[in-house]
Order: structure tokens, then sequence, then C-alpha cells
């Protein structure tokens, strides 16, 4: 199946030949595929990212229905992996797509951040790996864009981007701070992050899960737009924009 070489035109005439070629030979890695890394990815596909590696190690559940542009009816039970790569090949079949469909954790985490990158966006929604995987990447010089809490929250007019150290009112960013900090590490990527404070009403703690200590309520465009966020900032900073 032969692509449309014309199917980036608009794209082109945004942003130019030129960057559009750094594009087509950037390669990024997105980590978690719920409803910001999906999103993400998907809107990187579509400005014309040559190279995606994705990783998540979840099968699509009803409840992603929500929020998560992969999770429909048709596709639970299905690897996040394997619908999200079908999906970005329907937009570009030339694009490049390398699958890790399993737990990131210590050693693995640090195998895959080995590799080249240009961008890594971080949208993995627990706080032991994640902070693992920020301290690592953040050490090894790479550029990443990380996505605090989407939940609990309405107002899209309140999502910013800042440097880690810049992040406030949200608890998830603040529990990666903390976490960070105890590592060393209080600076160095950008975070996605809402100046709305989250609706404590739609908040569930627990007591026993180790790196999930909360359940937030969504609403369906929230997670969706801190993917196009955390995508913007790669788009932009690979084109010098």
């Amino acid at each position: 199946m032969k692509t449309d070489d014309n199917w980036l035109e608009r794209t082109e005439l945004l942003i130019g030949k030129e960057n559009l070629e750094k594009l087509r030979h950037a390669h990024v890695l997105v980590l978690g595929l719920g409803g910001v890394g999906s999103a993400a990815a998907e809107m990187l596909c579509r400005a014309g990212i040559g190279k995606l590696t994705i990783a998540d190690a979840d099968v699509i559940q009803p409840s992603n229905r929500n929020r998560q542009l992969i999770a429909m009816h048709s596709t639970e039970g299905t690897k996040k992996t394997e619908v999200l790569a079908a999906r970005l090949r329907d937009i570009n079949p030339e694009i490049q797509l390398i699958l890790v469909d399993k737990f990131l954790k210590e050693d693995p985490m640090i195998g895959l951040l080995e590799q080249h990158y240009d961008y890594v966006v971080d949208a993995i929604d627990t706080l032991s790996p994640k902070a693992y995987m920020l301290l690592n990447a953040v050490k090894m010089n790479l550029k990443v864009v990380s996505a605090m809490g989407a939940g609990a929250r309405l107002d899209p007019s309140k999502i910013c981007v800042a440097d880690i150290s810049e992040t406030h009112t949200c608890t998830f960013a603040f529990d990666i701070r903390k976490r960070l900090r105890r590592l060393g590490l209080t600076t160095g990527f950008k975070a996605v992050f809402s100046t709305e404070p989250p609706l404590k009403s739609s908040v569930i703690f627990h007591d026993s899960e180790t790196n999930k200590k909360s359940t937030a309520g969504t609403i369906s465009y929230m997670p969706v737009m801190f993917g196009c966020y955390c995508a913007s900032v790669v788009i932009r900073d690979l084109i010098g924009a």
C-alpha cells in the first residue's frame, strides 16, 4: 500500500519542508498508552513523526472507554500496543513502530532508555516506575515531557507546561517532586500539569496500593488534552519553534 505523498501538505504549509523532514527522521518514545499516552502518540503520528516506540503492558478494559482513543467495545481485552499500532499504521502506513508490551522497571527500563530517542513522552500513571524512569532519563540527558494528574479536573484552560520544579496545585506532581527530591533530582524535564484544584469528591484513596495512592474520576477530554500538550512540546522543541 502506497502512502499518499500529499497527506502532510497542511503540516508542511505550517512548519515548512525542512522542519517536516526533521519530524520524519525523529524517534520518540511514548511510555504509557492510556488516555494521555495514546493521544500523544496519535498526535505525533499525525504530525509526521517517522518512528515511535510505544510501551504499555496493559490490555484495554471497559473502564478505559470514557477517555482513551484506542478503547472501544470491539477492542476490549486486546493489548494496548497492538490496537494503537494498527491505528497509527492506518494513519501513516510508512511509520516505523517498535512495540513494548511488558511492565518496565529497573533493568528493562534502563535498557529501553538506552536506545536512541529524540524525545521521551512520559504518560506513566504510577508513582514508583514514573519517578524511576524520570530520574534515569534525566541522568542520560534525554529530553522528556512528563504528564502529571489529568484526573479530578474539568477545565482544560488551566493546563500548563513548566519545568517540574515550577509545578504547583497538582498533588500528583507534588508526589513526583517529593520522590525525585529524595533521589537528588529537582529539575531537568518539562511537565504538563493543571492549575485547577482537583475535585476532592471525585478521588478515592487507597491504603493498600504502593504505587497508586488514589483513583480519580476523569472526563473524556482532559487526558486527551494532556496528550495533545505533550505532543505539542515534542513537536515544537524538535523544530525549534
